[in-house]
């Protein structure tokens, strides 16, 4: 299992993800994502996590592999809906979601329900 804090910066390295799928992080994603943090707990841990990705100018893909790999080792949560609701949040924020925000949004349920499945036919496999 994931440290809780691991868990939040990586919820913040997702958000970076989702915001600069389409190219460019827009003043409104910014100013939804704020808001959304604010009724978190742990809000600006993963406001650090995003802003640190996006100075560094991360790369996307990478950092989408990374996000499903610390998700699939920390195992099933209830944290991950709200990290549903505000990716779509964000996706939202500037004219409705483009294709790449709705490949992040659908690949993020998908990819981890089937790392998922792949380390409970592991477990009664060996």
């Amino acid at each position: 299992m994931v440290s809780r804090d691991r868990l939040y910066q990586t919820f913040g390295e997702l958000l970076y993800v989702i915001a600069m799928s389409d190219g460019v992080i827009q003043k409104e994603e910014v100013n939804v994502l704020e808001e959304i943090l604010k009724a978190h707990p742990k809000g600006q841990d993963i406001k650090w996590s995003f802003d640190y990705e996006n100075r560094n100018d991360s790369d996307i893909e990478t950092l989408y592999k990374k996000t499903i790999e610390v998700f699939s080792d920390n195992g099933p949560d209830e944290e991950y809906d709200f990290m549903i609701y505000a990716l779509t949040r964000i996706a939202e924020a500037k004219d409705g979601i483009e294709p790449n925000e709705q490949k992040v949004i659908t690949n993020f349920s998908k990819d981890l329900l089937e790392r998922f499945k792949k380390d409970i036919d592991n477990l009664f496999n060996t």
